[in-house]
């Protein structure tokens, strides 16, 4: 019974949230015209020319604040996730998650805008999020609103940031462990727990730029490692990734079909493919916003399309790349149960053998700790905004116990609350920004054609505004 009010209360914030943020994903992305389209080719020319040429900032630097947000975003969700999306929804769920990714660039470039447009000055650096947006762009009557937003993520931070993402390096570990002929003991996940705290306690304590310095390091080269790991597989099936794709469209709208009966409502593809996409990227949320604040960049969009990039890398990519390996590769799916993790380590058996075990293994364990690193901060802003450096202290050190609990303990239960949260920290960031629509408009307008504008006495919007100090 405890499990089925679990699951209610996890499924009503969750189902009204993934409502909004498709909604306001809608709105957006006509009332800006379309920027994850327009301005898709200038963002990723841009993500390519920081990447090979890293800018030198005395502070946080565009692409570190990119590879922070991408720290939090690119988790277990993409190996795992997706294949639980394809189990539950049939391979038209990931037709959905493409449409939510869609419309998600247009939302993470709108939080993204807006973080830099009201972020603050602080000793440490910039700080800036949806609560800086809610006081100092909608007034300060909205400042209860903001202080719920933080609680809210704040607990977040601790379930699907935290303790969700340990229990899934642990769990990786001790079945590469048995595998390899050992057997895996409580001591161990202790002691592994113990040690990655200790870790992102150091970390955090940092600041933005040790998180970003370290999210510079660590995500490419996980991502790349990914990506590259996926290609080879999809090298050697080559000849059936047509035939997938033409599987992913036929059962976005005739399940039936595709999964021999398993699965026969197309709304069920719907479903599951929207609820894994809004997630997975975490555009809506407002969290990623967060991290783009603290770059020392100096136009709101043009750091916005750092966000658009995000979206493109996590849904559009890598996600996209997870689903083709376990389509082409022929694994048995076991629709209408959710056993991701164990579906993506045959996939990709199929290619590497018993190094899949280890290969994935390792790929979690990357991941995971970006997800912590990414998360921890995101929480010491949060905390920030709530209780100021005393605030700070006691979430650091939350966080680290929190690391801790979920090597050793289960954390279903967790999972599923951190959900809710997740769900109630994106409704009064959605409401924040369509009701900055107007504004949004206007920085996208301006950024786009900034001579004709600017020679009409426009200019306020395009180039970041003089920060007020905290």
């Amino acid at each position: 019974m405890g499990e089925i009010r679990l699951y209610v209360l996890g499924a009503v914030p969750e189902l009204a949230a993934m409502l909004l943020i498709l909604g306001v994903g809608l709105y957006l992305t006509i009332r800006l015209g379309v920027p994850q389209l327009v301005l898709l080719p200038r963002a990723l020319r841009l993500f390519l020319r920081r990447l090979v040429s890293p800018e030198k900032k005395d502070g946080v630097s565009s692409f570190q604040a990119l590879c922070t947000a991408l720290a939090a975003t690119v988790g277990t969700g993409n190996l795992v996730g997706v294949a639980g999306a394809i189990c539950l929804g049939g391979p038209g769920a990931i037709f959905w998650m493409w449409v939510c990714g869609f419309l998600g660039m247009a939302t993470k470039y709108s939080e993204t805008a807006l973080a830099l447009r009201y972020r603050v000055k602080t000793p440490a650096g910039f700080s800036g999020g949806p609560m800086y947006v809610m006081t100092r762009g909608l007034g300060e009557r909205f400042r209860p609103m903001a202080k719920l937003y933080c609680l809210f993520g704040i607990f977040a931070a601790f379930g699907v940031g935290n303790a969700a993402q340990i229990n899934a390096v642990v769990t990786g570990c001790n079945g590469l462990l048995t595998r390899l002929g050992g057997r895996p003991e409580m001591a161990g996940n202790l002691l592994l727990g113990v040690g990655m705290a200790m870790a992102v306690g150091v970390l955090l304590r940092g600041g933005a730029g040790r998180v970003g310095k370290i999210a510079q390091l660590l995500v490419p080269f996980a991502a790349a490692g990914y990506i590259l790991m996926c290609a080879l597989a999809l090298l050697v099936f080559r000849g059936r990734i047509a035939g997938a794709f033409q599987t992913i469209f036929a059962g976005a709208f005739c399940p039936r079909a595709v999964t021999g009966g398993a699965l026969g409502s197309a709304f069920s593809a719907l479903r599951v493919g929207c609820s894994r996409g809004v997630f997975t990227n975490e555009a809506g949320m407002g969290t990623a916003s967060i991290a783009h604040a603290s770059a020392e960049a100096v136009k709101p969009a043009e750091q916005g399309l750092m966000g658009i990039v995000e979206v493109f890398l996590d849904t559009i990519l890598i996600c996209t790349l997870t689903a083709l390996v376990i389509l082409v590769t022929g694994v048995p799916i076991p629709y209408g149960q959710d056993v991701g993790g164990s579906l993506t380590e045959a996939a990709f058996a199929q290619v590497y053998g018993s190094w899949a075990g280890v290969l994935i293994t390792a790929a979690l364990i990357l991941f995971a700790t970006a997800t912590i690193l990414g998360w921890g901060y995101y929480g010491t802003q949060f905390a920030a905004f709530l209780g100021g450096s005393r605030g700070v202290r006691c979430f650091v050190a939350a966080q680290s116990l929190a690391v801790v609990l979920g090597a050793v303990l289960d954390t279903r239960a967790v999972w599923r609350l951190s959900e809710v949260f997740n769900g109630l920290m994106a409704i009064p960031n959605l409401i924040c920004l369509a009701a900055c629509g107007s504004e949004l408009a206007r920085i996208t307008k301006e950024y786009k054609k900034p001579a004709i504008l600017a020679a009409a006495g426009g200019g306020k919007y395009a180039d970041f505004h003089k920060c007020e100090p905290l």
